[in-house]
């Protein structure tokens, strides 16, 4: 990676890489940034809640341009295969090349955002570019809350303009996006002992492409919360089943790719539950092997628990996870061809005396967002589950009139010849929240294309990440 040009850039990301900075742990980047300004001796101030500005001053015949915010976070998605053995709290990204693709062992690749704080970082260090006056804000926990954003105060920033550079794909500016608000429900159970003559056995979904809740909700990705619980509430609708524990999924913002669940039936079902299986996995996979085609189901014996989850509150949680409205909900009716509402049943987990069920809901029409919580919320208050929502983000509502915006599209037209596509995303972006502290910011969202995002699958193109840096300076350099 080291070799690849702009060699500037690219040796920024590696540093990035080597940096231990999940969500709400990003101490020792916030640490790095300001070691990098001191470097430099650049201005640099930190927040309470930990966002960094970095400001440089505009080069020649740039001193009357307005203010131009170059807008990274700092946090990173920390996931990772089920067989491999890394700790994101101490140990740096392992990355490697495989044609025009920069990738990760194993892990999420921390492209998204750190490519964007790579360019920011490379075009603060560049003594030769031409440019306006720079703000750099590097944000923390955008990720699993979006607090930094939250927490900035309206006098941290300077700057009338701001680009976002945690977008995902070429050539396609971002001017809206959706709004979001997680729901975290919490069922409580007492154990009970397994009754005599089960036998029990561990059931597993692993191998799907998971990815982005928001980006990814429509591509028709397997979801294994969802599938697991298939299975099983089938399997205990005509059949004693005793549930020990289910485990699914991770983060809010991930489609879960992996879910297991240790479960007993009664001796005499053995066989019964074999066939159940064997068929279940025909019908899974024609359902989705042309969308999730390294999907695997595993059925295997398990020994070594014997006592289970209270049977009515077990079959209160399959009910609840079956039910559970998951992916997209609507589609836009101003934007064809974009989400407009979705919901990511995200995480599952068996604590010592509750099952604990996280989702992540996200429209662009704010009244839809809550809607669809309501309907998550209902379904849990159903299965008598405890049930409360966070607080939550707005959209960023499109402005088709952004001076910006145009500045984007001419400078891109001028590099490609061609023109770049405008669109909102449905994905949550920090700009709406900037909005709220600086309500007359214009703005914008770019970035090269990334895939896999959220998933160890994330993968970052080399040739997208160039174009787009020549973008961005072209942008700067039109900004007199």
């Amino acid at each position: 990676m080291r070799n690849l040009e702009p060699r500037a850039l690219w040796n920024y990301f590696y540093e990035i890489t080597r940096i231990p900075r999940p969500s709400k742990k990003e101490e020792r980047m916030t640490a790095y940034l300001k070691a990098f300004a001191d470097k430099l001796a650049l201005p640099v101030k930190v927040d309470a809640a930990g966002n960094v500005l970095i400001s440089k001053a505009a080069s020649p015949g740039y001193e009357k341009a307005k203010t131009i915010i170059l807008q990274s976070h700092q946090d990173m998605v920390c996931e990772k295969n089920s067989d491999v053995e890394h700790n994101f709290d101490t140990d740096p990204i392992d990355t490697y090349i495989d044609g025009d693709w920069l990738k990760a062992k194993g892990t999420t690749l921390g492209a998204d955002n750190g490519i964007g704080m790579a360019m920011a970082l490379a075009i603060l260090a560049d003594k030769d570019l031409q440019h306006p006056r720079i703000e750099c804000l590097f944000t923390v926990d955008e990720e699993t809350g979006l607090t930094g954003a939250a927490a900035l105060t309206s006098d941290f920033m300077t700057g009338t303009a701001l680009i976002n550079l945690d977008s995902e794909d070429d050539g396609e500016i971002f001017i809206g996006c959706a709004g979001g608000i997680d729901t975290l429900a919490r069922l409580p159970y007492k154990s009970e002992a397994l009754p005599p003559h089960f036998f029990s056995f561990r059931v597993s979904v692993t191998g799907l492409q998971g990815g982005h809740s928001g980006d990814d909700i429509n591509k028709n990705r397997g979801n294994a919360n969802r599938i697991l619980s298939r299975f099983l509430w089938a399997l205990g609708r005509d059949s004693d089943l005793r549930l020990r524990s289910f485990e699914g999924g991770n983060l809010r913002n991930a489609i879960p790719r992996e879910a297991v669940a240790l479960a007993a039936l009664p001796a005499s079902e053995k066989e019964k539950l074999r066939v159940r299986f064997n068929l279940f996995v025909a019908e899974i996979e024609h359902e989705l092997l042309a969308f999730e085609p390294q999907m695997k189901l595993t059925l295997e014996s398990e020994t070594g628990f014997d006592e289970v989850m209270e049977n009515h509150v077990a079959k209160q949680l399959l009910n609840v996870l079956y039910a559970c409205p998951n992916a997209v909900i609507d589609m836009s009716a101003d934007m064809p061809g974009m989400v407009e509402t979705s919901t990511n049943l995200a995480a599952v987990r068996t604590r010592k005396d509750h099952v604990e069920v996280t989702t992540s809901q996200r429209s662009s029409v704010e009244s839809k967002k809550y809607d669809i919580a309501q309907r998550v919320e209902a379904a849990f208050l159903a299965a008598g589950a405890e049930v409360q929502h966070g607080d939550g983000y707005p959209g960023w509502q499109p402005n088709v009139h952004s001076e910006l915006l145009e500045k984007a599209r001419n400078a891109y037209r001028k590099l490609y010849g061609s023109d770049a596509v405008v669109r909102s995303i449905h994905a949550g972006l920090e700009c709406g929240l900037f909005l709220e502290k600086y309500p007359h910011l214009d703005m914008i969202s770019i970035g090269p294309t990334m895939r896999g995002v959220h998933s160890p699958d994330e993968k970052l193109s080399i040739s997208s990440t160039c174009k787009c840096w020549d973008w961005l300076l072209e942008i700067l350099r039109q900004s007199k």
